[in-house]
């Protein structure tokens, strides 16, 4: 990729990463111990995983410069809550977790380009997971 949509893709990846280091640090400050970031799987990604207590929280971060385009939590759509369910549920496959406490949180970070500091949103328990069987109920 060559031009603007390379810088948009840079600046956008710059502001993300930001944002989630900023959301590791807000929850670390309360408490939560972060296990992993960026977690990948063939389902997807989940920004952060961390422990709360006994539960273990997939977290999922959002970052934007304005609100012009809404609360940056208002993105974690139907569709991205069952991407982030299929993702969670492998990794607590893959780790003999099933039977494990959990919970989905979102954390929204308003981070204005003028410099100030961001803004920090919590969503704890922020939705429930798309889907039937056990870890469903």
């Amino acid at each position: 990729m060559r031009g603007w949509l390379a810088r948009f893709l840079r600046r956008t990846e710059n502001l993300g990463d930001a944002g989630e280091r900023q959301a590791a640090d807000f929850l670390s400050q309360r408490g939560f111990r972060i296990i992993a970031r960026q977690h990948s799987s063939r389902f997807g990604e989940i920004d952060l995983i961390a422990v709360d207590g006994d539960t273990l929280v997939f977290v999922e971060v959002k970052t934007r410069r304005t609100l012009s385009a809404g609360d940056p939590a208002e993105a974690i759509t139907p569709r991205k809550q069952a991407q982030l369910t299929r993702v969670a549920l492998a990794y607590l496959k893959r780790n003999g977790l099933l039977e494990q406490r959990t919970r989905f949180d979102v954390v929204a970070v308003l981070s204005p380009a003028d410099g100030t500091a961001p803004v920090v949103t919590h969503y704890r328990d922020a939705f429930t997971p798309a889907g039937t069987g056990p870890m469903f109920a």
